[in-house]
């Protein structure tokens, strides 16, 4: 039997595969910085508060990545100024060039979200989208949200995945592999080919940089734990989910040139018009344990 990760192991192997993964990471997960892009996130960041998003001064993004949640803030007008921190350099190279693209101007800075090299009491907003299951000691890294919070500052955090909701998810998986011959032989798809080139070591770390799932418990009592007040955990996307990780698994069995474009198409509006219809109808009637994303906010007492 392995060993257990240490906190060091699992911060390099994060480092190394999100460095990895930067320059195909916007269009493998397809992040978008129009429309559709700025309307997912102020959508997300309103679930999360339960009510209009408002006008941040000062927001810092933890695990920032490319850029999606802080540059379309930016871009909506919600957020003033943004500072980004990730533990991957690489990705905070492409969030700048990103960020030079559309004319924004951001802060970014190479840092551990438990130890951050930041001042007390500086923001008004701390965020993160997809990026407290990667972390080793949620207890830390909270208390240090907490530090740089000024009082009566706003905590967010998106997309983390649910421990239900990822076994749920589970079942379109096992599903998708089994037709996945028969689907390539549709779409006229050739089967994927063992990727040995350089770099290959470290994207295959994908499946060790994930290392939590949560139950909404968990996420309340690491946010009350640190100090903050106010703490709502909802959920979001369950048929989107579904379809969306379907189509990923099958997808990922085929040689990425070879998908039509037509079948991305599809896959993408499908995949839009779910998250309209979870959001209409099962997210406000569903417990938020079953769904695949939770979604975390709080508040820094004042």
């Amino acid at each position: 039997m392995a060993a257990p990760a240490t906190a060091d192991s699992i911060r390099d192997v994060n480092t190394r595969y999100h460095d990895r993964a930067a320059d195909s990471y916007d269009a493998k997960w397809g992040i978008n910085f129009g429309d559709t892009g700025r309307g997912q996130v102020l959508g997300k960041v309103r679930k999360a508060l339960g009510e209009d998003v408002p006008v941040f001064d000062r927001a810092l993004e933890i695990g920032a990545g490319t850029g999606y949640f802080a540059l379309n803030l930016l871009r909506a007008g919600a957020v003033r100024e943004a500072v980004c921190t990730d533990i991957s350099p690489g990705m905070l190279e492409q969030l700048q060039r990103n960020a030079a693209r559309l004319g924004l101007e951001v802060e970014t800075v190479a840092a551990d979200a438990e130890a951050l090299p930041l001042a007390d009491e500086r923001f008004d907003l701390v965020l993160g989208h997809a990026v407290l299951h990667h972390l080793p000691n949620l207890d830390r890294a909270f208390a240090e949200f907490l530090r740089v919070l000024r009082p009566g500052g706003t905590l967010v955090f998106a997309g983390e995945p649910s421990r239900v909701g990822d076994r749920i998810a589970a079942w379109p998986k096992r599903a998708a592999h089994r037709v996945a011959p028969a689907w390539r032989a549709l779409v006229r798809a050739s089967a994927a080919r063992p990727h040995d080139g350089a770099g290959a070591v470290d994207l295959g770390l994908e499946h060790q940089v994930d290392v939590h799932v949560f139950l909404p418990d968990d996420l309340a009592r690491h946010a009350r734990s640190a100090g903050f007040a106010d703490v709502r955990v909802s959920g979001e996307e369950l048929l989107a989910n579904w379809f969306g990780w379907a189509n990923r698994a099958l997808e990922s069995t085929a040689e990425p040139a070879e998908v039509p474009m037509a079948w991305r198409q599809y896959a993408y509006r499908g995949y839009l018009f779910l998250q309209e219809v979870d959001r209409r109808m099962l997210e406000r009637r569903l417990p938020p344990t079953i769904f695949y994303n939770l979604l975390v906010a709080a508040r820094r007492p004042a």
